[in-house]
């Protein structure tokens, strides 16, 4: 039996840290989780078709990665994460860029910013599914393909270990650096269910500090923060917006805040709420009042790509005495 996409991949569920032993059938392992887009290749001789999680058709988008992968010689389906480097680390901006891109602006994108697909998983090979095998046997086709340059330029294995301690350093914020938002971790006998959160993911996360620039809700109860950071032209920039704070978090925060007027920073500009969601409906305060956030590793531009969680204020620290918004357009850390 041979599969046909769309295929649901398997999914990971969200820990605050590495699971126990025996959270996973078979023990476990554990692999690094690239910053990129979750992708599953369908690879015939002559044909190829790149799926993303939802479904879509990213085929025309990497045509270097199609071009591969009809040269492969032999049906193969892969699962695992496409990825574009620049400036030295997996840029995910770079890849939101190309994954846009039809055409000729796809095929010079390729050139230019080539996409590499870091292949952590085989449901199909020689013509049979392998999706009720265990973990540890398809990990084992996987490392045979590539030992044997079936598999080659530009897919590339995706780290893997059974050691703990390994695990737990590929957690250390430094790699986030090299566009390593944290670890997934699976069970070696697990078979591969699509669309079931049946892995563990673990993020990376690291606490910085920034300025209370404005808030969703009512000021002296915020519901969320918005976090920014002056520039090299003091200019204040968006760094991070909180998840919801906790009841004690808004007494804490709200007490401390003042709402701005037309003088400050923010005042009428926009910022989004998110995919297909507008803008961000937030009152400007007065930049006065530094507080202190947990965050994952995940940056674009400048900005925590996901919600950080507040921690507390930092009544020691003010605006002037941050880190700026870093070269690059990264904020320093």
């Amino acid at each position: 039996m041979v599969l046909t996409p769309p295929i649901q991949p398997m999914l990971a569920e969200a820990w605050p840290e590495l699971p126990p032993e025996r959270a996973l059938p078979g023990g476990l392992a554990i692999e690094q989780k690239p910053d990129g887009y979750r992708a599953l290749l369908f690879a015939r001789p002559g044909h190829a078709f790149l799926q993303s999680r939802n479904g879509a058709d990213l085929t025309p988008a990497f045509p270097e990665l199609a071009a591969a992968a009809r040269a492969l010689g032999r049906p193969l389906v892969l699962d695992g994460e496409l990825v574009v480097a620049h400036a030295g680390r997996l840029h995910f901006g770079e890849l939101q860029a190309r994954a846009r891109r039809r055409g000729s602006g796809a095929a010079q994108a390729a050139v230019d910013r080539p996409a590499y697909l870091i292949v952590f998983d085989v449901l199909e090979a020689g013509g049979a599914e392998l999706l009720t095998r265990p973990y540890r046997e398809r990990r084992a086709l996987l490392e045979e393909l590539f030992a044997d340059r079936v598999l080659a330029t530009p897919f590339t294995p995706c780290s893997a270990t059974t050691d703990r301690a390994i695990g737990a350093d590929w957690l250390d914020p430094a790699w986030g650096a090299a566009g390593i938002e944290g670890v997934v971790v699976k069970g070696l006998a697990q078979p591969y269910r699509p669309g079931h959160r049946g892995w563990i993911k673990v993020r990376a996360r690291e606490t910085a500090d920034a300025v209370v620039g404005g808030v969703t809700g009512v000021v002296h109860a915020p519901s969320t923060l918005l976090l920014g950071r002056y520039d090299q032209a003091d200019r204040l920039r968006l760094v991070a917006r909180t998840a919801p704070l906790s009841t004690a978090g808004r007494r804490e925060v709200g007490a401390l805040l003042h709402p701005a007027g037309r003088e400050h920073p923010w005042h009428g500009v926009r910022f989004s709420a998110g995919w297909g969601r507008g803008d961000l409906d937030f009152t400007p305060v007065r930049p006065e009042l530094v507080v202190e956030f947990l965050a994952d590793t995940a940056l674009d531009d400048g900005r925590w790509r996901h919600p950080v969680r507040y921690l507390h204020v930092r009544d020691d620290l003010g605006p002037d005495q941050l880190p700026r918004y870093g070269a690059g357009g990264q904020p320093s850390t």
